[in-house]
């Protein structure tokens, strides 16, 4: 795999002030990004994910604040650019899949009009060269007769039609990097198959870098090359993702994975693991682990401990009280139990 980074972060923060005080929904996170490689950011709902998203690509709300003491795309430092630059960026450099192709198509313009604008936009082309590699990119995204469906709506698409014409959208102009949020969220399974190897085989023909955001552990097994776990908007667990799969050391980690179920371990008719409780309020001051009210094995120092104790081991991080060994041990306990 190439060792060409694309996208460095470190450090990321949002915070929203909100009638109760100020909201803090991202926390502290970093991460890199190299050509041709997926990383998957993983969590419940609430945790952050979309926001992390967002952040990159300057797409927060009004009054939100984004700070970040390393924000790097293609060797440049994008933390203060002004609207207008960061414009030229996206689309063209950095594109992003949104998470309901229900939503995401304007419903009182073409499919083709919205995918020439994207192209001429940025790379103003006459309209017979956008045109053409539109139709290219419907075909390559897997859509027969793409020359006739320029001149449809969005109405007129399925769910799965609609997300490969997102996708094709997001690559009209050939960008570095991919983010695709929830891509299969309102998909039945089998077009979430189709989905997820389509953008595979496309990150591997136009060797992008891609960050995969999901709850889906299924999907992340699939095609990540990296996991960041986040919980309460921050990193609790980060590695290469056979490295967390198989040695889960944080407990909401593996509390995730006990909720799939595993091919040929788990028994038809047993039940699930779970993660009880809900995610913690964000707003105001944070102190000590934010996972220590749903976590099996917290003791008092929980209550204190800052969010900079993390262990490493071969790329594999996780910030916990618990030694590497205690994680283990307490993972191989939980799975037991389940069992």
């Amino acid at each position: 795999m190439s060792k060409d980074v694309i996208l460095d972060v470190r450090n990321l923060k949002v915070d929203i002030p909100v009638s109760a005080g100020m909201l803090h929904p991202v926390r502290g996170i970093s991460f890199s990004v190299a050509r041709g490689e997926t990383l998957c950011i993983v969590g419940e709902s609430g945790c952050g994910k979309s926001l992390t998203s967002l952040a990159l690509m300057g797409l927060l709300p009004k009054t939100a604040t984004r700070t970040a003491d390393k924000l790097d795309f293609l060797g440049q430092d994008i933390r203060d650019l002004k609207e207008r630059q960061m414009a030229a960026l996206r689309g063209v450099n950095m594109a992003m899949i949104f998470q309901e192709p229900m939503t995401s198509l304007n419903p009182a313009y073409t499919i083709g009009n919205q995918l020439i604008e994207v192209y001429r936009r940025h790379i103003d082309p006459g309209k017979a060269e956008a045109r053409e590699r539109a139709i290219f990119l419907l075909e390559k995204v897997g859509i027969s007769a793409a020359a006739s469906r320029l001149s449809q709506y969005p109405h007129q698409l399925s769910g799965g039609l609609r997300q490969r014409v997102m996708i094709a959208m997001a690559l009209m102009c050939g960008p570095d990097v991919i983010i695709a949020d929830e891509p299969t969220t309102a998909l039945d399974v089998t077009i979430q198959a189709q989905i997820l190897h389509l953008l595979a085989d496309l990150q591997k023909e136009f060797q992008m870098g891609m960050i995969l955001i999901t709850h889906d552990l299924g999907i992340v097994a699939r095609v990540a090359d990296k996991v960041q776990v986040m919980y309460a908007g921050s990193t609790v667990e980060e590695g290469p993702c056979q490295a967390v799969f198989d040695s889960p050391l944080h407990p909401y980690t593996s509390g995730l994975l006990r909720c799939i179920p595993v091919p040929g371990k788990t028994q038809r008719g047993s039940r699930l693991g779970s993660v009880p409780g809900i995610v913690p309020n964000l707003v105001g001051d944070l102190h000590g682990c934010m996972f220590r009210n749903r976590c099996d094995h917290a003791e008092a120092a929980c209550e204190a401990l800052a969010g900079d104790a993390t262990q490493l081991s071969d790329g594999h991080a996780f910030t916990c009280r618990m030694t590497p060994d205690e994680a283990a041990q307490a993972a191989r306990q939980t799975a037991r139990e389940v069992a």
